[in-house]
């Protein structure tokens, strides 16, 4: 399974990367962890791409796209890869199919993991985390014992910054207006798999499963 999964921050693809990479036995390839690979391996363009985060500038597209390339052609890629932050832009994807057509290798699809704005807030603003210990609540969906005190260290709880409402929604417009329109690019190749992700965790997969064809 070659693989790219999308969704709106809060949608909960961070969790269904995971049950993919371990179903399918396929490496889970984010934008962060190829950064950091590549920042620690000190390859060349990991040292371009720190230059720019150390200024806290974004770091352009061609140094993102060749430390994309580069993992994509490690061994454990051959059977398969999920991505996971890239592409970001239609610019990121035409160039990611470009390497794909040129090595022989094609997406299977592009799984975007759906849930409307108006629910996204609500698990983002209601989101609580344990300053101590770093467990995360949410005083809607998984509230804590007592409240306002973590259940495993006992330290109050936190919340974050960008966990604020109006944080929170201009997350997901920056989102709407930069990402989205890979929506359309992928479903125009007929890639494009659809999943509802207002659900339980564990029927969320499954319709993954099924949308892959299992």
């Amino acid at each position: 399974m070659k693989l790219l999964i999308m969704g709106r921050p809060g949608a909960g693809k961070g969790t269904q990367a995971v049950n993919i990479r371990e179903y399918y036995n396929i490496p889970h390839i984010s934008t962060g962890d190829m950064f950091r690979a590549a920042i620690k391996n000190q390859t060349k363009l990991g040292l371009e791409a720190k230059s720019y985060m150390d200024q806290g500038a974004l770091v352009p597209d061609e140094v993102t796209i060749g430390i994309v390339k580069q993992r994509l052609l490690e061994d454990d890629c051959k059977k398969g890869f999920l991505l996971d932050g890239f592409p970001r832009t239609i610019a990121q994807a035409e160039a990611l199919d470009a390497f794909l057509n040129e090595n022989g290798i094609h997406l299977d699809a592009v799984l975007d993991v759906n849930v409307q704005a108006e629910i996204l807030v609500r698990r983002m603003v209601g989101r609580r985390v344990c300053k101590t210990c770093g467990a995360t609540y949410h005083v809607e969906f998984n509230a804590p014992k007592k409240d306002g005190i973590c259940d495993n260290c006992g330290s109050a709880l936190i919340q974050r910054a960008d966990d604020t409402e109006e944080t929170a929604k201009n997350r997901l417009t920056v989102y709407d207006n930069n990402t989205a329109p890979l929506l359309a690019y992928y479903n125009k190749q007929g890639i494009l798999k659809t999943v509802n992700g207002d659900q339980p965790v564990e029927k969320v997969f499954n319709d993954i499963k099924v949308v892959l064809g299992e």
